[in-house]
């Protein structure tokens, strides 16, 4: 989060936020302010996540059109983190920041159980493929009538990171990166294989009940992408501490996409295209390290290990993960 929008957001923007959702403000608990301010409050009618972000960064068209796939894919039967309706029936409420721009207040309904880290199964893999598996099949229909996209493209602006985070020396990297995104940009677009996707749907963005049911959250970086790019950010994050990742890779893949192809078709030659997704992320979050660390000397044990050995690795052309996609063993 930008050091500008730290200074401006204070109690009484809190208070108005909490008010707009009918909460005390001594109901509302601090759980992060990452990217945005995230509350936790329960009323009588449930727990609720308060999201408290701001207009330089998602204005009010993308958080509209965040929440109402959110929405439509609820109403479809995805398990995903409600957005509900303030007290006066918005989705997303501004409130002015007091420097002519607007802090924008929504509301989800809080994800039942916990993360799911030490309760990875198989049978809970395949319950993860089903569930963005039985998104990516409403999301062919989603705007089918014309009506205007509220969320980005992959490639907007707004999801950049390599050219604003990236240290100009890193000219290996950039290229690299420039040709992976040159190579994407070829892929065919139909309704079948592109259209709006989480784009993070990794294991910190979900929780898993006591019954092994997922619900997805988190669906603040949503925009158009081929959905073989929402299978691969899975599958990156997956084995990205694994101490044998591409074992685990091909467990998780067998059971991952069976689930998947019980809720939506997938051609099999959108697998081969994964390991380009991977390696967008991989240079992608190689460049965010760099923006949030000092890289010689990272106090952060993931994103160390992660650092480790990746420059050249990047440089060298290496997969992110040497796995045979199109091995009939992966489903």
């Amino acid at each position: 989060m930008e050091k500008f929008i730290r200074d401006r957001f204070n109690d009484a923007i809190l208070h108005e936020a909490a008010g707009r959702y009918g909460v005390a403000p001594d109901a509302v608990r601090m759980l992060d302010s990452f990217e945005s301010f995230i509350f936790e409050f329960s009323r009588p009618d449930g727990d609720f996540i308060l999201r408290i972000g701001h207009s330089s960064r998602r204005n009010q068209t993308l958080i509209e059109g965040e929440t109402e796939w959110i929405n439509y894919l609820v109403a479809g039967g995805v398990s995903a983190a409600q957005a509900i309706q303030s007290q006066t029936g918005n989705l997303v409420e501004p409130i002015a920041d007091g420097h002519g721009a607007d802090f924008l207040a929504v509301a989800f309904v809080k994800a039942a159980g916990g993360p799911p880290w030490e309760r990875w199964t198989p049978a809970l893999y395949e319950t993860y493929g089903e569930t963005i598996g039985r998104m990516h099949a409403l999301t062919r229909d989603f705007h089918r009538d014309g009506q205007p996209r509220k969320r980005p493209e992959w490639d907007d602006p707004v999801f950049e990171f390599v050219d604003s985070f990236l240290p100009a020396q890193e000219i290996i990297a950039r290229d690299k990166y420039k040709e992976v995104c040159d190579y994407v940009h070829s892929l065919p677009k139909d309704n079948d294989s592109y259209g709006l996707t989480h784009q993070d749907a990794h294991g910190g963005n979900l929780f898993v009940d006591e019954q092994g049911r997922i619900t997805l959250f988190d669906f603040d970086d949503c925009g158009y992408n081929w959905l073989v790019n929402d299978i691969a950010m899975v599958l990156f994050y997956m084995v990205a501490d694994a101490e044998q990742p591409v074992a685990l890779a091909k467990q998780f893949m067998t059971h991952f996409l069976r689930g998947y192809r019980r809720a939506c078709t997938l051609d099999d030659r959108w697998l081969q295209e994964i390991p380009h997704f991977l390696k967008i992320r991989e240079i992608e979050l190689y460049a965010v390290i760099h923006r949030d660390f000092d890289v010689e000397n990272i106090g952060h044990r993931w994103a160390a290990q992660f650092m480790d050995g990746r420059k050249a690795r990047i440089e060298s052309g290496v997969p992110y993960l040497d796995l045979d996609f199109t091995a009939p063993s992966l489903g």
